[in-house]
């Protein structure tokens, strides 16, 4: 399994500004988001991080393949030239998805209860936990060669930091993964850049 990755989650979009659950759902950047791509792009390209020969993969939700293309972009490189993992989409919220979590915390009580005790192992209602999204992410990182440069989202981001980054699952949600900016992994840990 590659360790030397470049992970960028994707720019904002309305619902994220609304502070909805967007899980599988797909919803396309916004104005804002557009920025964040490309600011992230020139971020990277000011970094001291050699992008030769690395793969480009996102989720294919178009707030990530979008994000992707104006990265690229901003990086000097064809937009387009990048593959997609369906693997790589972000945590299903299933009937959850297009709620706020306090709409949510009002209308399901014990729900949220049950989720705030062990939010890595509980499933909303037609959803996934990240445990089953830390399955699906590890399988797709088997099949990545080399280096590589991955559009994800917020959630795929701390099944990752998980995954290779050794932080402990009780931590990950109290961690705040920002747009407009890349979590770089190696063989030293993990980074901001």
């Amino acid at each position: 399994m590659s360790r030397d990755l470049i992970v960028v989650r994707h720019g904002e979009t309305d619902w994220n500004a609304d502070g909805r659950l967007q899980g599988q759902t797909d919803i396309p950047l916004n104005a804002r988001g557009r920025d964040q791509a490309a600011a992230v792009g020139r971020l990277i390209a000011a970094a001291p991080v050699d992008l030769t020969g690395r793969a480009f993969v996102a989720s294919p939700l178009s707030r990530a393949t979008e994000t992707m293309r104006l990265m690229r972009a901003a990086l000097g490189l064809p937009a387009d030239d990048f593959r997609t993992d369906p693997r790589l989409k972000e945590l299903s919220f299933g009937l959850w998805e297009g709620s706020t979590m306090a709409a949510i915390r009002e209308r399901q009580p014990a729900a949220m209860r049950a989720r705030d005790a062990d939010r890595w192992s509980y499933r909303p209602p037609e959803g996934e936990s990240y445990d089953d999204l830390a399955v699906r992410v590890d399988a797709a990182l088997d099949e990545i060669e080399g280096p590589a440069v991955l559009v994800v989202h917020g959630g795929v981001s701390r099944a990752l930091l998980h995954l290779l980054g050794g932080v402990p699952r009780e931590k990950l949600h109290g961690m705040p993964i920002v747009q407009g900016r890349a979590l770089a992994f190696d063989a030293g840990g993990w980074r901001w850049i």
